[in-house]
């Protein structure tokens, strides 16, 4: 468990490693002139508590973090800014807060139905438990690569591409929009909360079919368009139709038999429906003639 440790301020140590240097200096001068052996002797301890001051003093920028460890012992981890002093017996390892981007790589894999699909995420993430990222996995940035690809092969698998290939499906990778990037997201963040990364973002970056049936599943689209389109037509046409005959009737502007409204309604629903100009033909005898 991550455990959060306060060093001291870096400044004072910083003051007292210039001051022990200094004062380290001036009695190998003293030596110089006098050849006291004394001297020497608080020279060179001075000049080991120098070595002791200067080696515990680190630098920790904005967003970064420090690791420390005593002989193999985890101590805690200091996220304070700024100059600080640590024990120089301890090992410290840097890990960054930061965000961190990847683009994961397009992956082709067969959604539910067994369709080859190519799909690739994009995923925001950062590291949020230095003890974990440090040491319950091996390199904690493989971890984060390997199992959002294993993530997002997942998704892929558990469900369909469109409503056309599953018209029962309540949600599917096309159309899911926020509901796939939310399941993706909450599925990383329980893949890499061993490793102690906490994803903020993950959304598809590239859905599409494989291009060995791309070709085929566009023609199949278009022509699903085209059948709902000519639905449409067809549904108001007939109410046009229906519209027609009742005014003419309502207002007896003409009577018409069953034959009549029979030849009416064709060659309104061809005209209605008909994709090319039609030509009026001007007929002046009967219906038959």
């Amino acid at each position: 468990m991550e455990k959060v440790t306060r060093p001291v301020s870096g400044y004072l140590a910083f003051v007292l490693a210039i001051v022990s240097l200094l004062a380290a200096i001036y009695f190998m001068v003293l030596f110089a002139q006098t050849t006291n052996q004394g001297y020497v002797w608080a020279a060179i301890a001075i000049f080991i508590f120098f070595i002791f001051m200067s080696k515990g003093i680190m630098i920790i920028n904005p967003n970064h973090s420090r690791v420390l460890t005593f002989f193999g012992k985890y101590v805690g981890s200091v996220k304070e800014n700024g100059l600080l002093w640590v024990n120089p017996l301890f090992k410290t390892y840097n890990l960054s807060l930061r965000a961190q981007n990847l683009n994961g790589q397009m992956l082709k894999v067969n959604d539910k139905l067994g369709n080859p699909i190519e799909i690739a995420a994009v995923i925001v993430w950062k590291v949020q438990d230095t003890y974990k990222a440090a040491f319950e996995v091996a390199d904690f940035q493989q971890y984060v690569g390997v199992q959002s690809e294993a993530a997002v092969r997942h998704l892929a698998t558990s469900y369909a591409y469109d409503m056309m290939e599953d018209e029962k499906a309540e949600i599917t990778l096309r159309d899911g929009g926020e509901k796939v990037n939310e399941m993706l997201e909450l599925e990383l963040n329980a893949r890499l909360a061993p490793a102690g990364i906490n994803v903020l973002e993950a959304r598809i970056s590239h859905l599409a079919y494989a291009s060995e049936i791309a070709g085929a599943m566009l023609q199949r689209q278009q022509a699903t368009a085209i059948v709902a389109a000519r639905s449409k037509i067809v549904e108001g046409a007939v109410g046009m139709v229906e519209m027609a005959l009742s005014k003419l009737s309502e207002k007896g502007i003409v009577a018409l038999d069953e034959e009549r409204k029979a030849a009416m309604v064709s060659n309104l629903l061809v005209v209605l429906c008909g994709e090319s100009k039609v030509s009026p033909v001007v007929n002046t005898g009967t219906l038959h003639n």
